[in-house]
């Protein structure tokens, strides 16, 4: 891993997921998202994912399998209040690429009321991601 991507890694808040499948989300989120995975996934000897983190529109998310053992509990994810939400002047292609890649709509992408553009999806690990598109002047 390179010296500015760890510096990414070791300030500020970053969502760190527990999910069934982490690598299949890792896939996914390539594909949905633009995910780069920064440096090389740590497995434990059975293969079990403990950590990757990806650069996704300039900030982190880091992933690993569930582990019981430790406390990250196989629940599978669902929207409790969590949100992803990507802020892009381009939320057409987000969105789009999200969309076509299996993500489910939940609140169309459209203009609001308090002037950006703004739309949900869930993706097919059950969690919310929301793309957001500054309106003028914001």
């Amino acid at each position: 891993m390179s010296e500015q991507d760890m510096a990414r890694l070791m300030q500020g808040v970053i969502p760190y997921l527990a999910i069934d499948g982490a690598q299949k989300a890792i896939d996914f989120y390539a594909k949905a998202f633009g995910a780069e995975v920064l440096g090389e996934p740590a497995r434990d000897e059975s293969g079990t994912l403990m950590n990757a983190s990806l650069a996704i529109n300039g900030g982190v998310l880091m992933v690993m399998d569930t582990m019981p053992n430790i406390g990250a509990e196989g629940e599978p994810a669902t929207d409790k209040g969590l949100t992803l939400q990507i802020v892009t002047d381009k939320g057409d292609f987000w969105w789009d690429r999200a969309v076509a890649a299996g993500c489910v709509v939940t609140h169309p992408f459209r203009q609001e009321f308090w002037g950006d553009r703004y739309g949900r999806v869930r993706d097919p690990f059950g969690l919310m991601w929301a793309i957001n598109e500054p309106g003028e002047g914001r």
